[in-house]
């Protein structure tokens, strides 16, 4: 039986730096609901959830997080 191996590659596109959010100011919504915080981090938007924070974040450059914002207040994430 062959041993199987698996290579991790870089995503295809992926231009964000390795960044360091050990002090980055998050912030929650101004309503205080939810867990979902977001920092501004050397010119990109970092998004975690708050009640894991020891979880990867999501990076966003400006271009994706604008449109993420846009989306979003448009209701294309309203699963109700």
């Amino acid at each position: 039986m062959a041993e199987s191996t698996t290579t991790q590659q870089p995503l295809a596109g992926w231009d964000k730096p390795e960044l360091d959010l050990s002090k980055a100011d998050w912030r929650s919504s101004s309503q205080g609901t939810g867990d979902v915080q977001i920092a501004f981090v050397e010119g990109f938007i970092a998004m975690r959830n708050g009640g894991k924070p020891e979880n990867p974040s999501l990076i966003f450059s400006p271009a994706e997080w604008r449109a993420f914002v846009l989306n979003a207040r448009d209701g294309e994430f309203d699963l109700t």
